[in-house]
């Protein structure tokens, strides 16, 4: 996206913290190079990687909250502006984000600095940021950065695309209701292939962290569960 749909205002110093939500089962490069560069383009103060605990959309996770936990853990100890934040973890139930970022923004409420929250998607979930829970409100809490291949087309004409026409910017000039997309290194690589790879029993090198690899040996997980 060359221009913005809406008008961009003059940017106001504010703190970014990027939110990074998914199951992470397992984590893998596909979810962090990405979330590396988004950092980088936009000088997000952090990103919190959120896993969540019983996801809506989907199944339910291979292995325990804990594991995932652990494991997301060791991908991101050599990036001090990456971080584990347990609150979908801790709340329990079905994990919304609208209940997560409303958590979120009462956290930083009493913070000196003004501070904004960036959720992190790819184009994939924003085709379907319409079907979300509460919507609107999400985008009354925070901002949202759309990740996309360069010049991969982005959803303009149904209707995550309309909501992304009225709200787009360049850059951000609020603390909610902006979307930025964000082109990045995205990889052809889905959590639900490496369960499938290990299942199997092939490699999955060059795929993920070598420490999650070493984890997932150590504790032999995804042997009995394929995909899905």
């Amino acid at each position: 996206m060359t221009a913005p749909f809406a008008s961009d205002e003059s940017p106001t110093a504010m703190r970014l913290i990027g939110i990074n939500g998914g199951t992470f089962d397992p984590i893998h490069y596909g979810h962090l190079r990405p979330a590396l560069e988004v950092q980088q383009s936009l000088d997000l103060e952090q990103v919190r990687f959120v896993p969540c605990y019983q996801p809506v959309h989907r199944g339910q996770p291979s292995v325990s909250a804990v594991q995932r936990c652990e494991m997301i853990e060791l991908a991101i100890a050599g990036q001090p502006s990456f971080c584990l934040d347990t609150i979908e973890i801790d709340r329990g139930g079905p994990s919304y984000m609208v209940d997560t970022l409303a958590a979120l923004k009462q956290r930083y409420a009493d913070s000196e600095e003004s501070t904004a929250l960036v959720l992190i998607m790819g184009t994939d979930a924003f085709a379907n940021f319409h079907k979300w829970h509460n919507w609107q409100e999400i985008l009354r809490l925070a901002n949202i950065a759309v990740t996309h291949r360069p010049g991969e087309a982005l959803p303009l004409y149904c209707q995550a695309g309309q909501i992304l026409r009225a709200h787009h910017v360049r850059r951000f000039s609020q603390c909610c209701e902006q979307i930025v997309d964000v082109p990045v290194t995205q990889l052809d690589l889905s959590a639900t292939a490496l369960r499938n790879y290990l299942h199997q029993g092939q490699s999955v090198d060059y795929l993920m962290p070598p420490s999650v690899i070493d984890y997932i040996q150590q504790h032999q997980l995804y042997r009995d569960a394929k995909g899905n």
